[in-house]
Parts: structure tokens; sequence; C-alpha cells
């Protein structure tokens, strides 16, 4: 067996830093279990020459199978180790455009943009068909959206998005960001903003992209499509089609800052009393065989009422070693953990 070095990014966020090798460890054991059929052996965190690797061993590595570890997201680059030399082996990570789509835009709160890649790595990867990640074509829901992170880390690895959030100066700034970025890069695009009404309720504003990473893409009909919606995450059911989207990632309210604003019971500390409502219509929106991964504070909300909760749904809760252990700390207030679950293939249409 060949023994491979896996150099972790450094991260500006120092906190995030700390945990980033361990958190590297768990998302490589997803990738093996998911997406590699369990080919690598040994994973472990190393120091090589003053910097920080995660190593494993595994049969010589085919094009797929460094396609899947090239997703992973702290991998900076990636060694073949031969006795005390490093030979690089080329790293092919998704990217239909630039990463300042996801760095350039910053505000207080915003979720760090590594750890929204693994959120969503991890979620994808926990698909029936966990391989269609590096194909492109997917349709990622993000229930509660923000700025649009999420919804950014999924455009740039060629899927579709649709976002929903309550916050309408959050809805605005990213749809204003969005149309910025598109004719700052001069990408062939349209976007409009339009207000759409449902059952007699509130008007909604409502705004739809549709871009391309290249001209050539534009004109052979290769495009892709987002829409961000303000809007409760309860009324997603009545915004977003049934059994429309491929996985549904989100990083709920933390209860500290922010709190989570319940339709009708106001703020409340704990985001549970929301999920156990919003669960159950995310669910509806998901195709059999796709997934829903949540990042939430495990300091007001234990990870077992939430599994309960998913499980309730009718979803299937991934238990691997990989999955279980991505939990870390943020700051002193928030201890960060990360659950994924998969609607059944052979779920009822």
């Amino acid at each position: 067996m060949a023994r491979y070095a896996l150099l972790v990014q450094p991260s500006a966020n120092r906190v995030y830093a700390q945990a980033s090798v361990g958190l590297t460890v768990a998302e490589l054991q997803i990738v093996d279990e998911r997406a590699l059929g369990g080919v690598l052996a040994d994973i472990a965190e190393e120091t090589i020459g003053g910097a920080r690797y995660v190593t494993f061993e595994a049969d010589a590595l085919d094009d797929r199978a460094v396609a899947h570890l090239s997703q992973v997201s702290t991998a900076f680059a990636l060694f073949e180790v031969v006795g005390d030399l490093l030979r690089p082996v080329t790293l092919t990570p998704l990217a239909a455009y630039d990463d300042d789509l996801l760095t350039v835009l910053k505000y207080a709160g915003k979720t760090n943009e590594t750890f929204t890649h693994l959120l969503l790595h991890a979620t994808l990867l926990f698909r029936e068909r966990p391989g269609e990640l590096l194909d492109g074509s997917l349709r990622v829901l993000d229930p509660m959206c923000g700025r649009g992170t999420t919804l950014n880390q999924a455009l740039r690895w060629g899927h579709d998005a649709v976002g929903l959030d309550l916050d309408r100066k959050d809805v605005e700034a990213y749809a204003s960001f969005l149309g910025r970025w598109l004719k700052d890069k001069r990408l062939k695009h349209t976007i409009a903003t339009t207000r759409v009404r449902h059952e007699g309720q509130r008007p909604t504003r409502r705004t739809d992209a549709t871009l391309a990473p290249t001209k050539a893409d534009w004109a052979a009909g290769r495009t892709q499509q987002v829409t961000i919606l303000h809007a409760d995450t309860l009324r997603a059911g009545e915004l977003v089609k049934r059994r429309s989207v491929d996985a549904v990632v989100t990083d709920a309210p933390y209860g500290v800052q922010h709190g989570s604003r319940h339709p009708e019971h106001g703020l409340a500390r704990g985001p549970l009393e929301l999920l156990a409502e919003a669960v159950p219509v995310w669910v509806e929106l998901l195709r059999p065989g796709g997934a829903l991964g949540i990042a939430w504070n495990t300091r007001v909300a234990p990870r077992e009422d939430l599994t309960a909760l998913l499980e309730k749904a009718g979803l299937e809760v991934a238990d691997g070693a990989g999955y279980t252990s991505l939990r870390h700390r943020v700051d002193s207030s928030i201890l960060r953990d990360v659950v994924v679950a998969r609607r059944p293939a052979g779920a009822a249409t």
C-alpha cells in the first residue's frame, strides 16, 4: 500500500484552526465510507516538517478517488510519501467560479466558509447516490440561509440552490451582492426580483438568477439557477415544490446572539422548538434518497434530542465514525456539532 499525506489548509480563524485537523480526520472517514468504499487505512494526524497533515494508507488512487479527496474542505495539497520525500498528487477541486464568491462578502455572524464547505460535503455524501456530488445538476436548499454562504458553495460546485430567510435585510443583502458579483465577473446571467403571493399570505420577495461559468456554457444552455425567498422557513412547503431538492443544508440558530425566532412564540433560546415544526416541512421537499444536514449549538440542544426529532420525521440518521466526530468549539458559549440524515430511497411519493 502507498502512504499519503494531506496538507491541512491554514485558517485565519484561530479557534477553527485548532479544530481543523481533527475535523479533517472525520471528513476523510466520511469520504472513505461513502465514496471510496473503505479503501483508506490508518487515517491519523501527523506533523511533517513543522506543518500539520492528515496521513493515510491506500492502494494506488485512481482519478475518481483523487477527485473525491479533492473536495475535502481543508485540503490544501496532497502528497504521496516516498521515503523521506513528498511527491505531489494533483488535486481537482470543484470550482465552477472563483473562490471570492464565498469570501468577499463579510459581515458579523458569518459562518466560517470552510465549515460551510464541510457541512455541505458531509450532507451530499450521505445521499443515496453520493457519487453525484462530482457530476453537478443537484439542487440544494438552505431553509435558513442568511446571506447565502451555503448557496454560494453549492453554486461553486456547479449545483443549483434555493434559500429562504425571515430576515429581510439578509435576503436583500444577498441579492444585491450576487447581482454585483456577477456583473463584476462579467459572467453571462439574468437576475430579477419579483413578489409572489400564496393562498392569501403577504407577498413574498423572490429573487431568481440564472448563470453560467463560461460563455460557451451559457450558449449551450448549461446554466445554473439560484432562488432566494424572503419567507418564514415554515412556509417552505408553499414556496418550494415537493420532492424537488436533493439536499437540505442549514446552520441552525445558536441561541446565543440571535436565538431562534418562532412565528407564534417569538424569540426562543433553543432551536428545537422551531426545528420540531420545520423538519417535517423540509423532509417533504427532499427527493427520496436525499439528505438533510444541520449544524447547531449543542449547549442549547443535546444531540440525542435532535436525533430523535429527525428519526420521528422518518429519516435515517448517519452514525458512522466520521459523522459522529464533527463536534468542535466555536467560542466559550458555542459547541457546534453536525447531524446528517437521509430520506429513505423507498419513501412513499
